[in-house]
């Protein structure tokens, strides 16, 4: 068997929810042949003990205990022991088809939300994705998990028909085209529960994505007082989600009556004509037990039957909303690679601004509209191929469109404004590409000054994280990004607004020290903080769409209007500077400057006192 998850659980043809379903079953052919195999074999042993009852007790009539009876009743035990451990090892064959479907399945949902980017929430709600994942993988897997039972117990019923012919062609016509209609007036009940069904799956994923919205906005929601209109239409639609449910429950309920009903009344037909064949003297006593016990052993394979249409009929559904994820196109790499990958030392280039980020250089990107400058980066660390369909950006002259993108993640990283942390280990969360070791993870921490969240676990580093990393502040889960993405230590690194949500004296400790730790690596830090940009080694200044000028921070503050280039660093020292004036920002920069200094001089010892909290820096 193989271990589960797969390493690669392969691609799928997305042209309905059956492809999908006959895919799933050839990935995992030779499991469901072995299932198949114990299934008939199981059904077979339990087909055959009617039969073999009967000559037990036709031989103990005509000639009482006599070695005959003695051997057939040794058969019995012989197919029994055969059956139960058919049985036995069937299931475990079951379960593993099951697990491979549901598994595989659920690999190939989390892989394209992974893939996919930005594009999954635009094509599909939050709800419809959660529930593909819970629920839609698991009723997939539930149809491979019954298949075997139920083509064994197909495949015996051919087998019962035909002993039945050979000991009475009346009762055996009777029982094999008695079957058939039983089960075909139980499927006529299949159609409406498949819609019922479809309806609550559609209102399920309504409300899944309503929950999702609702909690994810929960704070905003009490800050504006609108949680309670959020709750009403939650409640509206949980309603709508119990009333397709009775709906689903009542054609049910029918259905699982008559499956009771019918058969029963079927088995209660045989055994009075099989009454009157005994009394007529056409069979015998022991032959009446066999055909009660066939009748009996019939109903059986009719259950699983109609118990199969039920459960691929919620599968079809299923696979139905699982092939709408599927079919989501990524945002990036959904094409393939058309190009080598360049060597590393090459510049990363914006075409569409003119923003060059060449190698060793840390660089700041400053906009006198933050969103511009933010979808730079962006576009830097390409997240959307559709934004590169214009002007491109290119690494070493090749556009990142045409690269691998699993390789051009190694990389370039990005790392964004508002970060997501997820719940699990502190280490582990740091530590996404699992190569770093412990000093490694506490020197990244002390570069994003964030010894704090150290000690507000009581494990330290190996200490556990909420979800979300609610039990943090705001400028604590953004430190903590921040170092996670140092961890990756990639050839380029991409930084949107790293310390806006710090004080100014923690601010100015990580400018240093990420500027010391960065250094000789190509770096972009877009922000507008004074602090930051009074360490790097180069500002860009991006105006009306297009870089206006470059320098040194200080260039750009003493570069007078008058000087060539001098007209864009008024614009610049007005974007950084906000209302104040040249000397009053020199002022306030040198101040400020050597307190930070002085603080980390005691930084080792009296971090805890330097770092006088967050929330100074809007």
């Amino acid at each position: 068997m193989r271990p589960l998850p797969f390493a690669d659980p392969g691609t799928p043809p997305l042209r309905g929810p059956l492809t999908l379903l006959l895919w799933l079953a050839r990935k995992q052919i030779r499991v469901l042949l072995v299932a198949v195999f114990f299934g008939v074999v199981g059904f077979t042993c339990s087909a055959f003990q009617p039969f073999l009852l009967g000559k037990i007790i036709d031989s103990a009539t005509d000639s009482g205990l006599d070695r005959e009876t003695w051997t057939w009743a040794g058969v019995m035990v012989a197919v029994g022991l055969v059956w139960i451990t058919a049985n036995a090892i069937g299931h475990r064959w079951d379960i593993t088809a099951w697990m491979h479907a549901a598994f595989r399945t659920s690999q190939l949902v989390t892989r394209t939300v992974a893939r996919s980017g930005h594009n999954i929430t635009k094509e599909l709600p939050t709800g419809e994705v959660v529930s593909s994942v819970a629920n839609d993988t698991m009723r997939i897997g539930e149809v491979f998990g019954i298949a075997a039972q139920t083509i064994g117990s197909v495949a015996t019923y051919g087998i019962v028909v035909v002993l039945m012919f050979d000991q009475s062609l009346r009762l055996g016509l009777v029982i094999a085209l008695g079957l058939p209609v039983v089960a075909a007036v139980l499927a006529l009940l299949v159609k409406p529960l498949q819609r019922h069904q479809k309806n609550q799956r559609d209102a399920q994923g309504r409300l899944t994505t309503l929950g999702a919205d609702t909690v994810s906005g929960l704070r905003i929601l009490r800050g504006i007082g609108g949680e309670k209109v959020f709750t009403g239409r939650y409640q509206v639609q949980s309603q709508k989600v119990r009333e397709a449910g009775v709906a689903v429950a009542g054609t049910q309920s029918v259905l699982d009556a008559l499956q009771i009903l019918l058969p029963g009344l079927f088995i209660a037909l045989v055994v009075y004509l099989g009454a009157a064949e005994a009394i007529a003297g056409r069979i015998t006593t022991g032959q009446l037990v066999a055909f009660y016990g066939y009748a009996s052993f019939l109903s059986w394979p009719v259950h699983l039957l109609v118990q199969s249409v039920n459960v691929v009929t919620k599968a079809h559904v299923a696979a139905g909303k699982v092939v709408k994820v599927l079919q989501v196109v990524p945002a990036t790499g959904a094409e393939g690679p058309t190009a080598e990958m360049p060597p590393a030392g090459v510049p990363l280039v914006d075409e569409t601004t003119g923003v060059t980020l060449r190698p060793g250089r840390v660089v700041a990107l400053v906009s006198a509209d933050p969103d511009e400058s933010a979808q730079v980066a962006i576009r830097m660390g390409r997240f959307d191929d559709e934004a590169e369909t214009g002007t491109p950006v290119t690494l070493g002259g090749v556009r990142l469109a045409d690269l691998d993108k699993q390789e051009l993640r190694e990389r370039i990283v990005v790392a964004d404004a508002t970060p997501a942390l997820f719940s699990g280990r502190l280490a582990g969360e740091l530590d996404v590409r699992d190569s770093a070791n412990a000093e490694a993870l506490l020197r990244a921490m002390h570069v994003a000054d964030a010894h704090d969240v150290l000690d507000s676990l009581p494990d330290g580093i190996e200490g556990e994280i909420p979800e979300k990393g609610r039990s943090l502040s705001g400028g604590q889960r953004q430190r903590v990004a921040l170092a996670r993405a140092l961890l990756t230590d990639p050839e380029v690194l991409v930084l949107i607004e790293p310390t806006s949500a710090v004080d100014a004296h923690t601010e100015a400790r990580i400018a240093q020290r990420l500027t010391d730790w960065r250094q000789g690596r190509a770096t972009l830090i877009v922000t507008a903080s004074p602090l930051v940009l009074d360490h790097v080694d180069d500002v860009i200044f991006l105006d009306g769409g297009s870089v206006v000028t470059h320098g040194t921070h200080r260039e750009l503050l003493d570069l007078p209007t008058s000087a060539p280039g001098g007209r864009e660093a008024a614009r610049y020292r007005k974007v950084v500077g906000r209302s104040m004036d040249e000397d009053d920002l020199d002022a306030e920069l040198d101040e400020l400057l050597g307190a930070t200094n002085a603080g980390n001089t005691n930084a080792g010892t009296n971090a805890g006192t330097t770092n006088a909290g967050e929330g100074g820096k809007a």
